[in-house]
């Protein structure tokens, strides 16, 4: 695998990306009516300049969703990741970890004091590697989701700036 880059989506990203959403997410990772409810329009509730993408040797193989976590004033730089998600055939090669450290370059940049987001417990992977790049558990949601049958543990885990 080549070197992983990382820059801001374009709307021409959006098959790509969908099919990365498509093919990304399960019943233990993430929530299977919202990819359904998502169709054929990537950026159907977000646009392209929420979105940091990772290319390996100019092809993208994963995405970064950030969004201000509060719509207003008293909320200002809080971040959300909401949403990060790369190719499976991509994976353990440093696109995520690139992702996150690109989406706390740009927190940083906006003077941002705290990143956010959501995991489920059960995502073990995850959850290591937002601990990895500094990110610790704020709270724990017991039984917060009932995915394909199964109670789904949300736990939120944030990182100071």
């Amino acid at each position: 695998m080549g070197e992983v880059t990382v820059r801001w989506a374009v709307a021409g990203d959006a098959a790509v990306l969908l099919e990365i959403e498509q093919t990304s997410w399960d019943g233990s990772t993430g929530f299977p009516s919202m990819v359904e409810r998502m169709g054929d329009n990537f950026f159907a509730k977000s646009g392209p300049e929420v979105h940091l993408v990772a290319e390996v040797d100019g092809v993208v193989v994963g995405y970064l969703r950030l969004e201000n976590k509060y719509p207003f004033p008293e909320g200002a730089g809080v971040l959300a990741v909401n949403g990060l998600a790369v190719a499976p055939a991509a994976r353990g090669q440093g696109a995520a970890s690139a992702l996150l450290t690109a989406a706390t370059e740009e927190a940083v940049r906006r003077d941002a004091r705290k990143l956010s987001l959501h995991v489920f417990g059960s995502n073990t992977t995850a959850r290591r590697l937002y601990e990895r790049h500094g990110y610790v558990v704020e709270a724990t949601h017991s039984a917060e989701f009932v995915v394909e049958g199964q109670p789904m543990d949300d736990v939120v885990l944030a990182k100071l700036l």
